[in-house]
């Protein structure tokens, strides 16, 4: 866990990171799939079982496969997560006035910072399970409710709240025992651009990604 002190790391951001980053990456007890065919829980499931087969295979484990490795969960990540919609909550009101380019920077740069902070933890997978326990619909919105078995027999919950786009259910924020991903960036985004321009927003999430 990195505990330097940075523009976005507070105190519920270093509890995330750790959880958050096995969330992605682990080995999902589903419901019955025959029971859930197209719902929220199977399609986060079947994009976890294809991420989970890139994390075991050995071939890419190799030192020098890393970055094809990486690039592939970046592509199956990229097929459950709604990137705009998580950026666009994020950046909250602020991204009303943000011109289709800004928008399109910044989607592209919080992915960017998201996929240093979380995606690289694959290495720490050390066989931690989620079981899903249940989920909710209300129209174009669900919520799938989850629990991750840590290594020290410890259960977290795990909210994944997902919108439907076409025939696709969508991950646009995860929840860690009642910490929303979204709600705390933006509460840092917010924070940050009460005293600064928008400008520099950029420029922090541009040196964080530097950084890594």
């Amino acid at each position: 866990m990195v505990t330097k002190q940075m523009p976005f790391k507070g105190e519920l951001m270093r509890k995330c990171v750790p959880v958050l980053g096995l969330v992605v990456f682990l080995a999902l007890t589903a419901l019955p799939r025959a029971a859930l065919a197209g719902s929220p829980t199977e399609q986060l499931s079947a994009t976890t079982d294809k991420i989970l087969a890139i994390v075991k295979d050995p071939e890419l484990k190799e030192q020098s496969r890393a970055q094809d490795r990486r690039e592939l969960i970046r592509k199956a990540v990229d097929e459950r997560f709604d990137w705009e919609e998580l950026s666009r909550r994020a950046l909250g009101r602020h991204w009303a006035g943000r011109s289709t380019e800004e928008r399109e920077k910044f989607v592209n740069l919080f992915g960017r910072l998201l996929e240093r902070t979380y995606l690289e933890r694959v290495n720490e997978y050390s066989g931690e399970q989620v079981s899903f326990v249940g989920e909710t619909v209300d129209g174009e919105y669900a919520t799938v409710e989850s629990k991750v078995l840590t290594a020290q027999k410890t259960e977290v919950p795990v909210l994944y709240r997902m919108r439907r786009k076409a025939e696709e259910w969508m991950v646009y924020d995860i929840v860690i025992e009642g910490v929303s991903l979204v709600g705390n960036y933006r509460s840092q985004f917010q924070s940050i651009l009460a005293r600064r321009p928008y400008e520099e927003l950029v420029r922090i999430l541009e040196e964080r990604i530097a950084e890594k």
